[in-house]
């Protein structure tokens, strides 16, 4: 078992932190300590004196550990832009985020670092999350939000995970489009394509229920 993965999606919004939270929940479930991180997040609320990510605040939450919020979350913007342009004059060290990390390491078995947005999605003016991604040394987890147009999506993010010389432990197929014309059929040539393990199939629900979705997840090896 890995010490963690890198979450990644085929673009923005589609299903990377209830995919994440189902993971940490997967994992839990066979007896790991497992931690989550989201180290850059743009689009946040006021509230308990600081700015805080909904996202980031449910990895937060479900986590194993007691983490304070800036562990889990080093950057946080609060206009709900792409980060390279909400992050202003801050500068995004990557080693405030390394250090972050080595010490999510220290409190559990297992970290789940969420990025934001798609692969090549910038988090910073000066790099991407396949920056972070390779910089963390972690196996990836790819994120497939099932639509028209994500077959394309899937696979370019595929083969740029392949050229950074990342391990891709799994993919994720989500459902966002609960009426996706030829679903299976979609689903299958992705199977077909993508040269690593499809770990679970997340359909469409109103609101979250990650208990659910963790029984629906196969765990890479």
């Amino acid at each position: 078992m890995s010490g963690g993965f890198f979450i990644t999606g085929t673009d923005t919004n589609v299903g990377k932190t209830w995919s994440a939270v189902a993971l940490m929940q997967a994992l839990q479930a066979q007896g790991l300590s497992v931690n989550g991180m989201k180290p850059v997040s743009a689009g946040c609320e006021w509230m308990q004196g600081g700015w805080r990510n909904s996202d980031a605040v449910l990895l937060q939450r479900y986590a194993s550990s007691a983490l304070d919020y800036e562990d889990v979350n080093p950057y946080a913007f609060p206009r709900p832009l792409s980060p390279h342009i909400a992050c202003g004059d801050t500068d995004v060290k990557l080693a405030v985020i390394l250090n972050a990390f080595q010490f999510l390491t220290t409190q559990g078995d297992c970290v789940l670092v969420e990025g934001a947005g798609g692969w090549f999605s910038p988090l910073c003016r000066a790099w991407d999350n396949a920056y972070l991604a390779v910089a963390l040394q972690l196996p990836i987890i790819l994120v497939v939000g099932m639509r028209l147009g994500c077959i394309n999506h899937a696979l370019l993010t595929y083969q740029a995970i392949q050229r950074s010389g990342c391990e891709l432990a799994g993919w994720l197929a989500v459902r966002i489009d609960k009426d996706m014309p030829e679903f299976q059929a979609n689903l299958d040539f992705l199977q077909q394509s993508i040269g690593s393990p499809l770990l679970g199939v997340l359909p469409h629900l109103p609101r979250a229920d990650f208990a659910y979705l963790a029984s629906l997840i196969t765990l890479p090896k």
